[in-house]
């Protein structure tokens, strides 16, 4: 799980980043982070849409190479 720190980190900077859910690509959530609690995180996509995602999910920098989580 991505810790309170990361998350502030990606928001100050205003990083993009992806959210891998699972081993498909297409799958992927592109955007900024915009807020947080205990369970979720709010991604800001590129269309200005707003999606709420569970903070299990493997959270990593958009411009690092894409790892696959592991099931």
């Amino acid at each position: 799980m991505i810790t309170d720190e990361q998350l502030d980190a990606y928001r100050v900077n205003g990083d993009k980043i992806r959210v891998v859910r699972d081993g498909l690509e297409s799958n992927d959530v592109k955007g900024i982070v915009v807020a947080w609690n205990s369970e979720l995180v709010m991604i800001r996509r590129q269309n200005r849409r707003v999606v709420k995602l569970d903070r299990s999910y493997s959270y990593q920098l958009f411009t690092e190479p894409r790892v696959s989580p592991v099931e």
